[in-house]
């Protein structure tokens, strides 16, 4: 549709941040303009917020929902600090989301809905609207509700559904703004409701309605343009973490020749990776719903003694759970993914917000020494690599290896370059021989890794189980020195590890004043707030951690070069203690945020000025 209004003004990037009831469809009209954007060749980086009460009170602030979308020309390295356009449905999403738009900026809300019951219910005491409260914002300000239903009379749709459909008017607002076509949005539409074509009709009229609606606007003097990114040549799509997680480990599954079996228990933040899981059995996926979490990894257990690429997700409280599951395939040495999609703790917690809540659960939370290999992703999109790494390793080194994402990465998303399996690593799993006679369950080889014996292979029948088993031979053992031997093996073979992984990178120089350590999600924020610094001449550089346990084999080396090691997690200082374990030679300082957010790029911008001033 054309954009009638002459002044368009190129951006550089935007910050969208769709927030309203959770009854609003603010994550579905997210996600429809971050898809557009997608087509369109914008990178992008987003975000969504949901309410983490159950069917919280209409109108309140605790039944808020948001959706931020980062776009831009540019390389996308967050969901963005502060907002450029803030779209709030209600007066509880503009109370509590005010302080993430930049003063300034485009506010549309519904009038509508400003009556003086909700305005009292959100804990204002005026009318934002009509008190002055917002006169440093352009706003727009629409009887969207009103005017969603006049568009829709001709259709004759009952009230409710009328009234459902309002957020699809203040999407059609937002595309006029940004001079977006909306094909891609009615496709989508046409695919999503093809069974109910009067929704399709619906959505498609109120999006225009909105479109054109704008256009008469007189508070909109120029709308945007964010001109496409210059992307590598591929094939991409818009992906969350969770979905990239699957899509990963479908990967590896094919490229081991092994089958792929999930076993898992339902549970926010990660529920989406076996349900994106399910729908690939056409690729041989088999995928149990367990009753509890406790069964999911059993079974998962089970499936990788019998030969298939075994694989078991939850979240925090889950990974409780699964703790001495975890132990069972470490004694037994059998290959296991476990994908943990952090979330704010301790117990249920924060089901809904992100947070690094696990590393030292994921490094100590078994009895017994159980050492298992730990990685972390970072982006929403290199959750498909390090999906896939993940069952490289624990395959290859047969023994459980925990990948930790977040709510943040699992369910915000960004742009994948999906690659051609032929192009991905080998993965090469240790499968024992028929009638090999010299075959013994616990016999290694040179990296102390030991076969892996397929139930019904000729010649190769054998035990595992929880107990102790003697070196080599398997068999129970109560032996204390044999004991010893088996601890101190399993530990080396992990530790072995840091063989077969990268060495840990510098973003910048190898030497300087302030070295700033992070791990999993926080990445893209130090990134940007490192790299404006070094441009303005500051002798700051990044390390960040992918492969937690074991660390890469220079990392001491890195830390070294350094006057101040300053360590950025969200939680109370999980890693940066680790460290101190692990490197006690070197001095770490630490900067923590534990409010269920990701770190933003201004408060990590001031706390290294700070730190500089000192040095």
């Amino acid at each position: 549709m054309a954009n009638n209004k002459n002044n368009v003004v190129e951006l550089e990037d935007a910050v969208v941040k769709f927030v309203g009831d959770s009854g609003d469809g603010m994550q579905l009209i997210g996600t429809l303009f971050s898809d557009t954007a997608a087509i369109e060749g914008n990178d992008l980086a987003t975000f969504p917020d949901y309410p983490a009460e159950i069917r919280a009170p209409h109108n309140t602030i605790a039944g808020v929902s948001g959706f931020q979308v980062h776009i831009g020309k540019e390389k996308v390295n967050t969901s963005g600090d502060l907002c450029d356009v803030l779209v709030a449905m209600n007066p509880a999403s503009l109370k509590s989301n005010l302080k993430w738009a930049k003063l300034g900026a485009t506010i549309i809300v519904d009038n509508d809905i400003f009556d003086e019951k909700a305005i009292e219910k959100a804990g204002y005491k005026t009318n934002p609207l009509s008190d002055g409260s917002l006169n440093g914002y352009n706003v727009i300000s629409a009887p969207i509700t009103t005017l969603t239903k006049e568009g829709l009379k001709p259709l004759n749709v009952d009230i409710k559904t009328a009234e459902k459909s309002k957020n699809m008017f203040a999407l059609g607002i937002v595309y006029y703004l940004f001079n977006r076509d909306l094909e891609s949005t009615f496709k989508y539409l046409e695919i999503k409701f093809k069974k109910k074509p009067l929704l399709v009709e619906v959505n498609k009229i109120t999006v225009k309605e909105g479109f054109n609606y704008a256009e008469t606007v007189e508070a909109i003097k120029s709308t945007f343009v964010v001109p496409a990114a210059k992307l590598e040549k591929g094939r991409y799509r818009n992906i969350t973490g969770n979905v990239a997680v699957a899509w990963g480990l479908l990967a590896a599954a094919e490229k081991s020749k092994r089958p792929l079996f999930l076993g898992s228990y339902p549970i926010t933040p990660a529920t989406e990776i076996l349900m994106e899981l399910s729908k690939w059995k056409s690729l041989g996926a088999k995928v149990f719903q367990a009753e509890d979490e406790i069964a999911g990894i059993c079974s998962a257990i089970g499936a990788s003694f019998a030969g298939s690429m075994a694989c078991t997700t939850t979240s925090g409280p889950g990974l409780s759970l699964k703790s001495e599951a975890i132990g069972l395939a470490v004694i037994t040495e059998l290959p296991l993914v476990i994908v943990n999609v952090q979330r704010g703790g301790p117990s249920t917690g924060l089901p809904t917000k992100s947070e690094q809540s696990d590393l030292m659960q994921a490094l100590y939370g078994r009895n017994g020494e159980a050492p298992v290999i730990i990685i972390a992703a970072s982006t929403p999109a290199n959750c498909f690599f390090y999906a896939y790494e993940a069952a490289k390793l624990s395959m290859e080194h047969m023994t459980p290896v925990i990948l930790l994402t977040e709510g943040c990465l699992g369910l915000g998303s960004e742009l994948l370059k999906i690659p051609k399996v032929a192009d991905l690593p080998s993965i090469t799993p240790p499968i024992a021989k028929a009638n090999d006679a010299n075959y013994k369950p616990y016999n290694r080889d040179e990296n102390l890794v030991r076969s892996w014996a397929v139930p019904g292979t000729e010649g190769l029948r054998h035990r595992i189980g929880g107990l102790e088993k003697e070196n080599g031979i398997g068999n129970v053992s109560m032996d204390p020195m044999n004991h010893q031997i088996m601890t101190d093996l399993r530990a080396a073979k992990v530790e072995k590890v840091a063989d077969f992984i990268p060495l840990q990178e510098i973003i910048g120089e190898k030497e300087g004043d302030l070295l700033v350590v992070g791990w999993g999600s926080t990445h893209g924020a130090i990134y940007d707030a490192v790299n404006a610094m070094q441009k303005q001449g500051l002798k700051v550089s990044q390390t960040h951690f992918n492969y937690i346990m074991p660390f890469p084999k220079n990392t001491a080396e890195i830390f070294k070069g350094f006057k101040k090691i300053l360590v950025c997690e969200l939680n109370s200082g999980q890693m940066v203690n680790y460290l101190r374990m692990k490197f006690p030679q070197y001095q770490y300082m630490q900067y923590n945020k534990v409010q269920g957010l990701p770190f933003v790029v201004s408060e990590l911008t001031q706390k290294f000025n700070q730190i500089l001033k000192e040095v």
